[in-house]
């Protein structure tokens, strides 16, 4: 068990004092000293320049986990559920806004700790007793759920579309071949970042350039549409936008309907943190984050807002409401005829698909890397190596695996959508937690906190406010069926909460039950040479005995 922190700005208990990071700290090189513990393996993580991302990186690995297919899709949900017109722009508007307050909670951060893992680093730097039970939660949660079942299936869905093997309709019919595809796609992913990285961070910067390039072909479209060049006539949605539709497939209104809305608006702005977890692997960290992940969530807000205006200038209200996951394709129908709409979205969206897929399975191996260069995970040394390509092709391979195991175990239909649904909301407990940890490191005197950013109070109150909205809400029960999705609405949340206190139990067994029958831990010692690269050393200490 890693019981050594990773540098000052991870504290221990007894070093409480120094808080912010220094690239060269010489003081973490000992912290948690091991005497009388044996080594057992080392390695050193050292990346040439060349190999780092820049801004632009950056921006694209922000961009291409954020724009999936929710964006080609949501938008009809949103409007189905509220009636509105002019609700549904400014609940996206609110979706961003919260965004932003989130940005700058992990900008300070981030910022303040400018190593790769993200929460990871937060949770630690907050929830320091007990020792690493915070970051065990974490890994519950991003190791078991954060895999690329849900973009990866997508795109096989997508491709078979495009093939003009299935329609949408037929989804369920050929699902075991739109799952191999997935699998190809998902190992395609790994396999390129996994043997020539540089490749592979070359391809989400193409493929995030293309993605900007289709939703600016969507909102010039609309553009167009609204100066009467569209081929279907005129569909006033403008007219009274705050009038609020009824009758059957909408919602009605009403604050159950805007809360789900709202909650599908915000899962669609995620993966704005996704840069975060990639920080030490940036060109100049904290100035490449400070100016990247502001750009790119500014970029996508501003593009969503202009994509929704698109979609209400051209497709009139009723078929917005009914078309489920097509409305960039009845979007491309109406603007361009059958065959361009038929030939080009499937393309357009599996293209999305794939990029979302690299950017993900980039990011979230270095999470995955981080949490076994602390001696969190079995088998530590071998998920945190990067032999033989000076690349974590093991913590990609753990990606892969569960991955993998989502897409072929569960069968078709409400069991699948659940799983692949289930990791944004775990995920709004940790925001939470690592939001209210930022107001306590604020506020202490005995913290000395200190961060390049300041994140003001009333941010990161709504920020923490939306995110106990998030996670509060779905235990609320749903007017009608209770069983609307296949099963019963409080299964949802509460498998989502059992997983994180599954981190909580393995916490338990790996820090305290194992440790107890084997009669030592295993610590790993972090510490940065001269050069800055990192060096991670475990090390085999006995417990003490009375």
């Amino acid at each position: 068990m890693a019981d050594a922190p990773l540098n000052k700005a991870a504290a221990s208990s007894s070093d409480k004092t120094p808080v912010t990071y220094d690239d060269h700290d010489a003081d973490a090189a000992e912290v948690g000293s091991a005497s009388g513990g044996e080594t057992v393996g080392g390695q050193t993580y050292a990346y040439t320049e060349d190999r780092k991302i820049g801004v632009t990186g950056a921006v694209f690995l922000i961009l291409n986990k954020m724009i999936g297919t929710g964006i080609f899709s949501t938008p009809s949900g949103i409007f189905a559920a509220t009636g509105s017109v002019g609700i549904c722009f400014m609940l996206w508007l609110v979706g961003g806004i919260l965004t932003f307050c989130g940005l700058s909670v992990f900008l300070e951060f981030g910022l303040a700790i400018p190593l790769s893992g993200g929460e990871k680093n937060y949770l630690e730097r907050v929830y320091r007793h007990p020792r690493y039970l915070a970051t065990c939660v974490l890994a519950s949660q991003m190791i078991l759920l954060g895999f690329s079942s849900g973009n990866s299936l997508a795109f096989g869905r997508y491709i078979l579309f495009a093939s003009g093997s299935e329609a949408p309709d037929d989804w369920a019919e050929n699902d075991w071949a739109a799952r191999g595809i997935a699998v190809a796609c998902v190992t395609f992913a790994v396999g390129l970042h996994s043997v020539a990285p540089k490749w592979g961070i070359r391809l989400f910067n193409v493929l995030g350039v293309f993605k900007v390039v289709v939703l600016l072909l969507i909102v010039f479209s609309g553009f167009a549409a609204l100066a009467g060049r569209a081929r279907v006539p005129n569909p006033h949605n403008f007219d009274n936008a705050f009038d609020i539709e009824e009758g059957e497939g909408y919602g009605g209104g009403g604050a159950y309907a805007y809360s789900n809305a709202l909650l599908n608006i915000i899962y669609s702005y995620k993966g704005w943190e996704n840069a975060n977890y990639v920080v030490g692997e940036l060109k100049n960290p904290r100035r490449t984050l400070a100016v990247a992940a502001p750009l790119a969530i500014g970029g996508v807000t501003i593009l969503y807002l202009l994509a929704n205006v698109a979609y209400f200038a051209a497709i009139p209200r009723a078929d917005l409401a009914t078309s489920d996951v097509l409305v960039a394709g009845l979007f491309f129908r109406n603007m361009f005829g059958n065959s361009a709409a038929a030939n080009t979205l499937p393309v357009f969206v599996a293209l999305s698909n794939l990029g979302n897929v690299l950017a993900v399975s980039f990011a979230h191996a270095r999470l995955n890397q981080e949490l076994a260069k602390e001696g969190l995970l079995p088998f530590s040394r071998f998920w945190a190596s990067i032999k033989p390509f000076n690349a974590p092709a093991a913590a990609l391979f753990l990606h892969w695996i569960v991955t993998v195991i989502v897409l072929l175990a569960p069968p078709a239909g409400p069991a699948y959508n659940f799983i692949v649904n289930l990791y944004t909301y775990p995920g709004a407990w940790i925001n939470a937690f690592v939001t209210a940890g930022l107001i306590y490191l604020q506020f202490s005197k005995k913290e000395n906190w200190s961060s390049p950013w300041h994140t003001y109070l009333p941010i990161s109150v709504v920020y923490l406010l939306a995110n106990v909205f998030l996670a509060i809400v779905p235990f609320i029960p749903p007017e009608g069926s209770w069983n609307a999705d296949g099963y019963p609405y409080y299964v949802f949340p509460v498998v989502g909460v059992g997983v994180l206190i599954l981190g909580g139990v393995y916490w338990a067994i790996w820090t305290k039950v194992l440790p107890h029958f084997g009669g030592y831990r295993v610590e790993a010692h972090r510490s940065f040479d001269d050069t800055g690269a990192e060096v991670i050393r475990y090390v085999k200490v006995p417990l003490k005995t009375d």
